[in-house]
């Protein structure tokens, strides 16, 4: 999974398809989801995946509605594909299910 660097690279990455996967590193329901990542990523490979942590890109998070991690939103030619946004931990059948929704 790519990480987000700078608002900048997010505004030229949701040109293309991907999933922004907004986690931090003390949130134990985005350490839960981390095993089952890469098994995601390769199912979903249409898609290109970045970290994106909340704590360093607070103010993109509030500009985004997304008070609540693990959440995830998907982009395509800069239009927003759906949003997966909660504060509730995530199982790999409900991402899943985000994703084949999109």
């Amino acid at each position: 999974m790519k990480k987000l660097e700078n608002v900048e690279q997010y505004k030229e990455i949701i040109q293309d398809k991907v999933v922004l996967l907004f986690s931090a590193d003390w949130c134990p329901d985005c350490r839960f989801i981390e095993p089952f990542l890469p098994e995601i990523e390769e199912t979903y490979n249409e898609f290109t995946f970045y970290y994106v942590n909340r704590d360093q890109f607070i103010d993109l998070c509030i500009e985004l509605d997304v008070f609540g991690i693990p959440s995830f939103i998907a982009y395509a030619e800069g239009n927003e594909l759906g949003r997966f946004v909660s504060k509730d931990r995530k199982t790999q059948d409900e991402i899943e299910q985000f994703l084949n929704g999109l």
